[in-house]
């Protein structure tokens, strides 16, 4: 079997992986994000000079957490969109350079395809169908998927607007709480009461699409409480536990609803937000209510890493995949129908 390096860089981490026949062998992550806390959110410019910094570092550092060589790798994949232009064009960089060094195949993947192939790595291969719930900083959507590598993703709904990710940084700058928003936003609504603000649920009515997501609109009502007169009972964590809760309601409701519409019976999430505590027990409490097979990676691969690429570009690999072809580019801005992006 083929060793697959993965390597990401989408957006503000460097992450480097190996995999092998759906095994991770080892893998090693740099993050440049305390040097974006001071903007409160990621500078393009800044992340990729920090990738270019990383990359050999972190490839050596995953090479040793594999206990592997260079010339035991026989594949290489990367993450060649959607994301940063300045960030994406490192990886790819780096990417062609090793594919080229070592004398074996390149693999150009996409961002999204990765975070559901990172499931896989903990819970073996998806079910012949299943529903894939992506929650981020930049996407929020819902896939129909057949077959990763196989056949075409079916996108079911995407976000109209701000993605679930970036409106927790947005509501956590709102309640002055540190830059990413997640996590301080999770943190601190352990303190707090779920149901002190009833914010209304985004795209919930009967009028609106059964699987739309919207949280624009939750960020202004968030700014419009904050902006308001303030009610003494009502503390900053109780604001963050009332939003997340309206966020985690929102996307697993969502979810389940697309699995009853095609009759899946598996729900798969991913992505940064699925790190999310609330979200994830949530989700564990519908899903069980629903009998629905609930798919969540462990936390460290639920962000941006190097080890969901590889994993995608190990299904490509073990499936027979013509590699991408030597003019393989970074493109920013691309829609998840297929797993590879350019191939020959």
């Amino acid at each position: 079997m083929t060793v697959v390096m993965g390597i990401e860089t989408s957006c503000d981490e460097t992450g480097v992986g190996f995999v092998k026949d759906g095994v991770l062998l080892g893998d090693a992550l740099a993050s440049s994000i305390d040097e974006h806390v001071r903007f409160g959110g990621v500078v393009p410019e800044i992340a990729a000079r920090a990738h270019v910094q990383a990359m050999v570092p972190t490839m050596r550092a995953a090479l040793e957490d594999a206990g592997l060589a260079w010339h035991e790798v026989g594949a290489v994949a990367v993450t060649a969109g959607p994301g940063l232009a300045t960030a994406l064009h490192v990886g790819v960089a780096a990417a062609k350079a090793t594919a080229l060094a070592l004398g074996v195949p390149l693999y150009g993947v996409h961002h999204l395809a990765g975070h559901a192939a990172a499931d896989t790595l903990v819970h073996g291969p998806l079910p012949d169908r299943s529903i894939v719930l992506i929650v981020s900083g930049g996407h929020t959507s819902l896939l129909a998927v057949d077959d990763l590598v196989r056949t075409p993703i079916v996108h079911l709904s995407d976000t109209l607007d701000d993605a679930a990710g970036e409106a927790f940084d947005k509501v956590a700058r709102l309640l002055g709480l540190p830059y990413p928003g997640g996590p301080s936003i999770d943190r601190i609504a352990r303190e707090g009461d779920p149901t002190a603000v009833r914010f209304t649920r985004p795209l919930m009515t009967p009028r609106d699409p059964a699987l739309g997501f919207s949280f624009s609109g939750l960020k202004s009502a968030v700014a419009r409480y904050v902006a308001g007169p303030q009610d003494p009972g009502v503390s900053v964590a109780d604001v963050a536990a009332s939003f997340q809760e309206c966020v985690a309601d929102t996307v697993v409701t969502k979810a389940i609803r697309a699995c009853r519409q095609e009759g899946v019976d598996t729900l798969v999430i991913v992505g940064g937000v699925a790190a999310n505590s609330r979200v994830r027990s949530l989700a564990e409490e519908r899903c069980a209510e629903a009998g629905i097979e609930l798919r969540v990676p462990p936390m460290r691969l639920c962000t941006d890493n190097g080890a969901m690429i590889a994993a995608i570009g190990d299904l490509l690999v073990r499936d027979g995949a013509r590699p991408s072809v030597p003019e393989l580019g970074a493109r920013s801005s691309v829609p998840l129908e297929l797993a590879q992006l350019s191939a020959s």
